[in-house]
């Protein structure tokens, strides 16, 4: 959806996946989603992925959580590789969240998502992306809920995500 602006939940959006199919997010439709944008290289790549991956472990089967892991090389180069780099770095962090297409979360050419997550939830000093690792969490009906800083260790959204479920 180029025109962001116009949507009226997530699920107007279609995106990549990792190996470049589209995918509409009206398929997780009913889940809360927990939508990030990630970093292979990134001194939080090592916490966040662990976390990620127990959150995911915990709440997929359970309450229906989906990850959204969106890669991202915009803060200093600390996602290179290729799709096929992202994938296998992934599964050898444990990961089985969904992964889609590298995507830009700031500027002109940001991602129509990130645009829309960034406009429904603001952040504290402006609305771009500050780093690797920010966090969105989307209610089962599809609206960005809460915006959540690199810095928040995903094992401290567990509390926050209950109250969504």
């Amino acid at each position: 959806m180029a025109d962001w602006k116009s949507a009226s939940s997530v699920y107007d959006f279609t995106v990549k996946d990792i190996t470049g199919n589209d995918v509409s997010l009206e398929k997780y439709k009913g889940h809360v989603l927990l939508i990030v944008n990630i970093a292979s290289l990134c001194g939080l790549t090592a916490t966040n992925y662990k976390e990620l991956v127990e959150l995911d472990e915990k709440y997929r089967e359970s309450h229906g959580l989906r990850i959204l892991a969106f890669p991202c090389n915009q803060f200093n180069g600390q996602e290179p590789g290729t799709s096929d780099d992202i994938v296998c770095f992934a599964k050898k962090q444990n990961a089985h969240f969904d992964l889609f297409e590298k995507v830009n979360v700031n500027g002109d050419d940001a991602s129509p998502l990130w645009k829309y997550l960034k406009h429904k939830q603001g952040g504290t000093f402006g609305d771009f992306i500050k780093w690797n690792f920010t966090k969105f969490v989307v209610d089962k009906n599809g609206q960005p809920v809460e915006r959540h800083s690199p810095t928040t260790e995903p094992h401290k959204l567990a509390a926050v995500l209950e109250k969504y479920f």
